[in-house]
């Protein structure tokens, strides 16, 4: 199910997220941090005494207790695997006892790319699908969970949900983390509360500093760039594919602070009042970005729509990048027109991956100043020293098809 238009959800989470965003993974005893400190400074925060350790602040700015020793964890959206895999090692699945069926539904590559290695991701009870009414309390309670994971934003259980009460009135600790709403601010606190609840501190730290190296070379060649030499971006979310059409983007959140970190200018963050919505067509055609990024994640019947994302080839990453380009009217987009043309999987909007997004970004918007960085590298250490299973798709395309190509293969 793709992202609702400004959800009434979404914006009560954001809220939720902009009060709490520097309180992070700190403990509770901990001061909060100033409302404009930067990421690396909220993800280092540090308990002041060992009875601090008992207690945590989630991205939600509710004090949990950390488990004694947790078996069981129980996910909202399945898609957080992706955090809970950075932490678990060889074994991402073996403490999971149950989650909600968007992973198979929205990212069935990935699905599968795990289920190749751990057929068991098959066998795992869910509480529900892709949406937040779906869920099943008496199915979650039932799991008798140790630590549930949810998002301050998305299609899980929701910050003022009766099952958050329900399942902590049995024990069970639940913490709120946050890759969706404003990434830059928690991705690196997100990590940090799930390695203490989930007492894997060696492994988020671990993470944390991969991530904290890979943002710091972007910005060290970004902040030398001034405002009115960085390229405006707009980013097409779900292109081709969104319900409501043409065009659904990020403003000021989600992938625009992926735009922001990679120095470039987001035109929806003027136009849109919350972190994701709808711009027309008209806005954008008027706004001449010079970089067009289109995402995708999944593909309907006779809809052009970007094949990225795990057991994708590149070849095919970039056909269905040259078949959105070549929709109807896409072409008076001044991007699209000058041929500065990306694709990237949808999937970022919500990952503890996102550096990944960034890089790329960075490398698109300033090919000769970032000229020796290799997104890909980084995207195979991430996998190797972070993750159980292997790499096994394009997950950015870095251009459409060429049309003579496109002949050659229809031959």
């Amino acid at each position: 199910m793709p992202m609702r238009r400004v959800s009434v959800h979404l914006m009560r989470a954001a809220a939720v997220a902009g009060a709490v965003l520097m309180a992070g993974a700190a403990y509770a005893t901990t001061p909060a941090a100033p409302a404009d400190a930067n990421v690396a400074t909220s993800a280092t925060l540090a308990a002041t005494s060992p009875a601090a350790a008992l207690t945590v602040t989630d991205l939600a700015g509710r004090t949990v207790k950390i488990p004694a020793n947790p078996h069981r964890i129980l996910l909202g959206e399945s898609r957080l695997l992706s955090a809970v895999a950075l932490l678990e090692g060889p074994k991402p699945l073996a403490r999971i006892v149950g989650w909600q069926g968007d992973l198979p539904t929205m990212d069935p590559q990935t699905y599968d790319a795990y289920a190749h290695k751990f057929p068991e991701i098959r066998t795992i009870p869910l509480i529900g699908k892709a949406t937040e009414d779906s869920i099943s309390d008496e199915k979650a309670l039932a799991l008798k969970p140790d630590v549930a994971i949810f998002s301050v934003a998305g299609h899980g259980p929701s910050r003022y949900n009766a099952l958050v009460k329900q399942l902590e009135a049995t024990g069970t600790t639940v913490v709120f983390i946050d890759f969706r709403v404003h990434p830059l601010q928690n991705t690196l606190p997100s990590i940090k509360l799930l390695g203490q609840v989930l007492h894997r501190e060696q492994q988020a730290d671990a993470y944390i500093q991969f991530y904290q190296q890979h943002l710091a070379a972007v910005e060290s060649v970004v902040k030398t760039i001034p405002e009115n030499q960085r390229p405006k971006v707009f980013v097409d979310m779900l292109a081709g594919v969104w319900d409501a059409g043409c065009c659904h983007t990020a403003g000021k959140g989600n992938f625009g602070e992926f735009v922001d970190a990679a120095g470039g200018r987001n035109i929806a963050a003027g136009l849109l009042p919350g972190v994701l919505g709808d711009i027309s067509m008209e806005q954008v055609i008027a706004s001449k970005p010079d970089v067009y990024i289109a995402t995708g994640s999944r593909t309907k019947p006779g809809l052009a729509s970007l094949r990225v994302g795990a057991e994708t080839s590149e070849h095919d990453a970039q056909a269905s990048l040259a078949q959105l380009v070549a929709r109807p009217g896409f072409d008076t987009i001044k991007a699209i027109h000058d041929g500065r043309v990306h694709g990237i999987s949808h999937n970022y909007y919500d990952s503890p991956y996102n550096i990944v997004a960034i890089e790329a970004f960075a490398k698109w918007f300033y090919p000769q100043q970032f000229k020796s960085l290799n997104v890909q590298a980084t995207q195979d250490e991430l996998y190797r020293r972070f993750l159980a299973v292997p790499d096994s798709g394009a997950e950015w395309v870095d251009a459409p098809l060429t049309q003579a190509a496109q002949k050659e293969a229809a031959r």
